[in-house]
């Protein structure tokens, strides 16, 4: 399968919070056209409402929409993952890509309720891929190839970076890059909250700590310098920055994040597809509207 989504049929079963991020983006990007695209949701009702917003064919029957789909994304709660395609299983064929963005739900279990050599394609997203910002490890399954997984990695590129992992990895990239959004916002508010604490208003405060969060990233990425070495460039001799750094270390900054991220890794997976579960049922507001909820 060519790196190349034109005149390729997508489904997407599960058009929920990620699965209807990806799903405009691509739309909006026009990688996909509207005429090759179909989605699916819980509920009629927010089939109809989503049909009108992106002017797709979006309905509610899975088996349906699978049926003839080159790309079928699946983008539905992790619990239900087992019976979407236990359900859709005798429509499918090695010809089509089943690419899941299901956190906590391995290749292996996708594959053993398929036809054999059904190329099966793993993504972990995050929230901030509704700003195009974000950023989504890939891994392939047994019977995936090369171009299944350049193939994927495309679709996800519209809504920010992209990397190629080995599956042995994904619980660690969905404890860092999947949950690491709320990691940083809440250094973000507390660097706000610092603010407002010597007298600027919230907004600006907010502003400014966002903006800097932003930019320090970026400089990350685009000079791909270590941050330690980026962090000695800011901390002069005898200066402020020294003295709030000796803060934080002995607020046990550093140690503290490891260690959530070390305790969101060991967590058994039943725990980690329930908090999956909560991510998946975030207000439509944060999702970017009617229809983006599952």
């Amino acid at each position: 399968m060519a790196n190349d989504l034109t005149g390729k049929r997508v489904a997407f079963l599960g058009a929920g919070k990620m699965g209807g991020i990806i799903l405009q983006a691509l739309l909006k990007n026009g990688l996909l056209s509207a005429e090759s695209t179909c989605a699916t949701v819980a509920h009629e009702e927010r089939a109809k409402a989503l049909a009108a917003k992106l002017k797709v064919k979006v309905g509610t029957n899975n088996v349906e929409a699978a049926k003839g789909a080159d790309i079928i994304v699946i983008g539905v709660k992790p619990q239900v993952v087992e019976d979407v395609v236990r359900e859709i299983a005798e429509h499918i064929t090695p010809q089509q890509v089943i690419v899941s963005v299901a956190a906590s739900v391995p290749t292996a279990m996708i594959e053993k309720n398929l036809p054999p050599n059904v190329p099966v394609v793993r993504a972990m997203p995050n929230t901030p891929c509704l700003m195009a910002a974000g950023m989504t490890a890939v891994c392939k399954g047994k019977h995936a190839s090369a171009e299944d997984v350049a193939l994927t990695c495309h679709m996800f590129d519209v809504v920010g970076r992209t990397v190629v992992v080995d599956e042995k990895h994904m619980d660690a990239v969905t404890a860092l890059s999947a949950s690491g959004p709320a990691y940083i916002y809440i250094i973000l508010e507390s660097l706000a909250e610092a603010g407002v604490k010597v007298g600027l208003p919230r907004d600006i405060a907010t502003l400014l700590a966002a903006q800097t969060t932003l930019g320090a990233a970026k400089v990350v990425l685009e000079t791909g310098d270590h941050p330690a070495l980026l962090k000695d460039a800011v901390t002069t001799p005898a200066g402020c920055t020294i003295d709030a750094i000796m803060e934080l270390e002995e607020g046990k900054l550093r140690v503290t994040l490891i260690k959530a991220w070390s305790k969101r890794l060991s967590e058994p997976r039943n725990s980690r597809l329930a908090e999956s579960h909560c991510a998946y049922s975030t207000s439509k507001e944060v999702a970017g509207g009617e229809g983006f909820t599952s």
